[in-house]
């Protein structure tokens, strides 16, 4: 007997390797492997069903019902598909409540922020009154320093009218040979000059003031030292010129006048400094400088 189940067992297992695939390293599932394999699938399920019916049970989240359309494809149910729809919808929503709220916000007029302190009242000081309200006077420097300046403008124009109004304190001896002569300079001219009783009259290397100085500017800077001291109707002036231009010749025609009247009254010397008259005008053209072409101006440079 034993001999004979060996022999069955032998053939059984010959039969099961005749069976079996030609790739021996792929082993075929059994009947119960592949049971065991489905109720392992299932059984969260089956959990999942058992806790819905009993009533105790903690409330799940309800999975929507999935029908099997065929092998492999699962169909989806109805509830499925309307939160797919939903997802789907959900940008477009979010993208129409942004313009509604755009809109909204456009229609609504824009209020303007309010400004910090716009509810206080201004509180305004009047000049000369203690903002403190203590007993001290208030002096507002900024007027003080307007005053000032007022004071200032006010002497420098008194200055200036006592400077255009002739010297009343000149006493000049008139006499029929009274002669005051001086000598006036300025850059190379140098005029010598002679006053005299008489008209007011100028005669200028043998001509009259107007031929030889025909600018009227030149003309009113000559008169004024006679004019500062209030005799120019009653004095002459005969002047020799040599040296210089126009202009020259004329600075240097009006400092001989002055000085000659410093030696007709000496007295007269802080007025007609003050004025400026008694001032050689030491202002000349520079000297020529080597290397350049005048006394600054240098030749165009050339890198080549």
């Amino acid at each position: 007997m034993a001999d004979e189940d060996k022999r069955e067992s032998a053939e059984e297992h010959a039969d099961d390797a005749a069976a079996a695939p030609e790739d021996s390293a792929h082993a075929v599932p059994t009947e119960q492997a592949q049971e065991i394999a489905g109720s392992a699938e299932d059984a969260p399920l089956e959990a999942l069903q058992e806790a819905q019916e009993s009533p105790s049970g903690p409330a799940a989240p309800q999975v929507p019902a999935v029908e099997a359309a065929g092998e492999g494809h699962a169909v989806p149910s109805e509830d499925a598909m309307e939160i797919a729809g939903s997802a789907e919808d959900a940008p477009l929503e979010a993208l129409q409540e942004a313009e509604d709220q755009a809109a909204e916000a456009e229609a609504t007029p824009r209020e303007k922020p309010a400004v910090p302190g716009a509810h206080l009242e201004v509180d305004i000081v009047p000049e000369g009154v203690d903002p403190l309200g203590r007993a001290e006077a208030y002096e507002d420097p900024y007027a003080i320093e307007d005053e000032a300046e007022g004071v200032e403008e006010a002497v420098e124009e008194e200055v200036e009218e006592a400077l255009v109004q002739p010297i009343a304190t000149a006493a000049i001896d008139l006499a029929s040979g009274a002669r005051y002569r001086a000598t006036g300079k300025r850059k190379t001219a140098i005029a010598r000059v002679t006053l005299r009783p008489g008209s007011g009259s100028y005669v200028v290397n043998g001509r009259s003031l107007e031929q030889h100085f025909p600018r009227l500017t030149l003309q009113r800077n000559i008169r004024q030292p006679l004019e500062t001291v209030g005799y120019e109707d009653r004095m002459d002036v005969v002047a020799r010129l040599h040296g210089g231009g126009i202009s020259a010749q004329a600075g240097a025609l009006r400092h001989g006048v002055s000085r000659a009247l410093l030696e007709a009254d000496p007295n007269l010397r802080g007025e007609l400094k003050r004025r400026g008259f008694l001032t050689r005008d030491s202002r000349a053209k520079e000297r020529k400088k080597a290397g350049l072409k005048k006394a600054r101006k240098r030749p165009q440079f050339s890198k080549r």
